[in-house]
């Protein structure tokens, strides 16, 4: 009689032990361990033969030439910010899954896409498994989202999610959240490892089979990954994440894993009370500028993937009133920001030491790129000296601890972003030394 095996995971991670550990050996986490399953045990070092399968005609493998790719194009979902994501849209029988904090907006962007795909003919089913029926109707009354050709179901069982998919044959299929859905086969509570590998497995075979187009949303941790079994992510064809400020009405959706497009674009969306708009053309969202010109303030433009966008850089300087000055920073490095301070101190003489600095973005964007080092260090020079850079500069260039301002790439998508949007004056790697930069963009 074979003997029953305790098998524990991580509810993080999904790594997996023959006994109770504290520590998860793969994240690191702790008490995050727990009993999942009890299965038969299996012989260590024995070998089964296993016979092989009989191949008919039409699953024998067939040379790449005459593989068909008539079914693998991408197909709108009418909202053009997450085709742009997609790489033009969603591929029949591929699997996205969408994750995000708890309230950034996914099933509001869902129920968006939802409705627009059912608006174009496209016989939609919308799975719910934290929501009512009528809870989603309110929702889509406030935002517009009805159609005659959405259907929604409240489930949290496989089996009856099944059966809908095998009754209604929609065109498209969207589960909020994968976490919520159970397997009755399959011990533990909906949530568990376990339970989502089985649930992501079997949806993912009926999208395969069927060339179903399947939108999964996923719950995050406390660090913003993906719950659940990191395997999730391996099965599925696409990743995206939507995330923004709860601070700032804007949102961004990003693809960190895309097998039918590029992971270099970004989606830009603005949460309204009439629900979600899309923003084909953020640039205007991170300025303030007024009539008057302010010290303290710099232009610059960043790339998001491939999108060119114009950011605003602001910094104040005022003289410490404690013996440790304070470095505030909001939308940027602070790292890169106290790094920039030490090569304005040393190579451009100013003195920052005693002195508080606060440095942030306008709007909620985040800006990491090292091309933004130039504009940073122009709005704390700007700061410090009291005097203004005209509305009509804009800066982008890396600066090294040598006091060198280099190259960034993509510079023409840069001067062409900037010529638009009226920027007449650009200062960037053309200036070689931070001192001279800083000397003409002060100037102006």
């Amino acid at each position: 009689m074979a003997k029953t095996r305790a098998e524990y995971s991580c509810v993080e991670c999904g790594w997996t032990a023959a006994k109770w550990v504290g520590q998860c050996g793969e994240c690191q986490s702790w008490d995050t361990v727990q009993l999942t399953a009890l299965g038969k045990g299996r012989g260590i070092g024995v070998v089964r033969s296993i016979r092989p399968a009989l191949i008919g005609e039409s699953f024998a493998a067939k040379p790449i030439t005459e593989v068909s790719t008539d079914q693998v194009h991408s197909r709108p979902t009418g909202v053009s910010e997450f085709d742009r994501v997609l790489g033009g849209g969603i591929v029949p029988g591929a699997v996205v899954l969408l994750s995000g904090e708890p309230g950034v907006g996914k099933s509001t962007l869902l129920l968006e896409v939802a409705a627009n795909s059912a608006k174009s003919g496209l016989k939609v089913l919308y799975v719910s498994g934290e929501e009512s029926t009528g809870q989603i109707k309110l929702r889509a009354d406030r935002t517009g989202a009805l159609s005659s050709n959405l259907y929604l179901a409240s489930e949290n069982d496989l089996a009856t999610v099944l059966g809908q998919i095998e009754h209604l044959k929609p065109d498209l299929l969207i589960v909020d959240s994968v976490q919520t859905i159970l397997a009755g086969e399959i011990d533990g509570a909906a949530g568990m490892p376990s339970q989502v590998r089985e649930v992501a497995a079997n949806l993912i075979r009926v999208a395969k089979e069927s060339n179903l187009p399947i939108i999964l949303v996923g719950h995050v941790t406390k660090d913003g990954t993906v719950a659940g079994p990191r395997a999730l992510e391996h099965l599925v064809d696409v990743v995206c994440h939507f995330e923004g400020d709860r601070q700032t009405s804007l949102r961004f959706i990003r693809s960190f894993k895309n097998r039918f497009g590029p992971t270099d674009e970004v989606g830009c969306f603005e949460m309204t009370g009439d629900g979600i708009v899309e923003v084909p053309d953020p640039s205007g969202l991170f300025l303030s500028r007024s009539e008057t010109e302010v010290s303290g303030t710099c232009v610059t433009v960043t790339l998001e993937g491939k999108r060119a966008m114009i950011s605003e850089i602001q910094a104040l300087v005022v003289k410490s009133s404690t013996a440790q000055p304070r470095r505030v920073t909001n939308g940027v490095d602070s790292s890169r920001v106290a790094m920039l301070l030490a090569v304005l101190e040393r190579r451009a003489g100013l003195r920052l030491s005693e002195l508080d600095v606060y440095v942030s973005t306008v709007g909620g964007v985040k800006v990491s790129e090292p091309s933004a080092d130039l504009a940073i260090a122009l709005a704390i020079a700007s700061a410090i000296k009291d005097q203004p850079i005209s509305h009509d500069v804009v800066a982008f260039g890396e600066i090294s601890l040598a006091g060198e301002v280099r190259k960034v790439n993509q510079l023409a998508i840069r001067q062409n972003e900037a010529k638009r949007l009226g920027f007449t004056k650009v200062i960037d790697s053309s200036f070689t030394q931070l001192n001279k930069a800083l000397a003409a963009g002060l100037k102006s």
